[in-house]
């Protein structure tokens, strides 16, 4: 099995031991994001929804960084630290795919890194 490392500087770099994503056999893992503005290093959340697209921005760097679409993404899952806030983070996301969603699963935690609100996680498929 060949592991290929997936890094890019349009992303926010890891905070911990580990890559931004890793493609093995055609398939990308993407290491769960959180708002951290690459340029910046700081972290864009104002509020949920400007959170929540810098996730999905941070997200479609390193899809494009392995040369892949959110077409391309078959499952996700999402972290969020309150449930009733579902709607809010569900109306961005949805807008980043064209239909064609992928599986999902969003589960509630009690604290993320930098104690932000969301975290997205995805696999994609080439």
């Amino acid at each position: 099995m060949e592991k290929k490392i997936i890094n890019t500087k349009n992303a926010p770099p890891p905070i911990g031991p580990y890559n931004q994503a890793i493609e093995v056999n055609g398939t990308l893992y993407i290491a769960g994001q959180v708002c951290i503005d690459a340029a910046t290093g700081d972290l864009k959340n104002k509020d949920l929804q400007e959170e929540t697209n810098q996730v999905m921005h941070n997200l479609k760097a390193i899809l494009q960084e392995a040369g892949m679409s959110f077409n391309n993404v078959v499952k996700t899952t999402i972290f969020l630290t309150d449930m009733n806030r579902f709607g809010e983070v569900n109306e961005i996301y949805g807008k980043y795919f064209d239909g064609s969603f992928p599986a999902r699963e969003t589960v509630q935690v009690s604290a993320l890194p930098k104690f932000v609100n969301v975290e997205i996680s995805m696999i994609a498929v080439k």
